[in-house]
């Protein structure tokens, strides 16, 4: 019987702490940055984004992003909302389930085929049962389900950064191929070069002078593998 009791006790103390966990906030919206964020304000003239918790929409450069902004934007935007928050993401955005008039904003999404379950982030309970919903626009090619092979937003934005970190190598390259006069110094007797910042830059024998590491390489010399990169 203490056993009973004590489960019990655990159990009815895990309930509470769950309920607390999560908290309600409510507001005008003010703003519709695309399907899967909104900012509300509240009745003492505060503003909180948030970040509508368990869905991801498509990016707005993505097929079906501006479908998804504008969904959202005619269930929410210039009305009241009633947001249960979960929890605060990287960037200080509420993450929350968004109910204006009873319509819960969150699972319309899923249903009608704009958003995905975010299966990394959606943890609550009811995860499972938005999964279905998921399941069920594939099945009638609802919305973004139309396409044989649409891309995940989170897949997307990987994809994106990656692109970005190419493009900052090449630029950075690009950048010490142009470097001022003389910023190459070549060793006539090895044909390695060296950067102003190497300190072989001045050897006895590093009198053939280069604007570029491009000139350096095209004049049939390599770079040093310490100080040019």
């Amino acid at each position: 019987m203490k056993s009973f009791f004590a489960l019990l006790m655990l159990l009815l103390l895990s309930i509470s702490i769950n309920a607390e966990a999560v908290t309600t906030i409510s507001g005008k919206v003010v703003s519709v940055a695309d399907g899967d964020t909104i900012t509300i304000l509240s009745n003492n003239n505060r503003q909180t984004k948030i970040r509508l918790y368990g869905i991801d929409t498509p990016e707005k450069a993505q097929a079906y992003g501006k479908q998804a902004k504008k969904f959202t934007a005619s269930l929410t935007a210039g009305k009241r909302a009633t947001v249960k928050v979960y929890d605060t993401d990287r960037y200080g955005r509420s993450v929350g389930v968004v109910f204006v008039n009873g319509t819960n904003v969150n699972e319309e999404l899923i249903t009608n085929g704009l958003a995905w379950q975010y299966r990394k982030y959606c943890k609550a309970p009811f995860c499972k049962d938005w999964l279905k919903k998921e399941e069920y626009a594939r099945s009638f090619a609802f919305g973004l389900w139309a396409e044989s092979k649409p891309q995940p937003p989170w897949d997307w934005r990987k994809a994106k950064r990656g692109q970005s970190s190419k493009r900052s190598y090449a630029s950075s390259t690009t950048n010490r191929s142009s470097s001022g006069s003389g910023s190459y110094h070549g060793n006539r007797r090895s044909h390695v070069f060296h950067g102003s910042s190497c300190q072989h830059y001045n050897c006895k024998n590093c009198t053939k002078k280069f604007k570029s590491i491009s000139e350096a390489t095209s004049a049939g010399y390599r770079p040093h593998k310490q100080c040019v990169r």
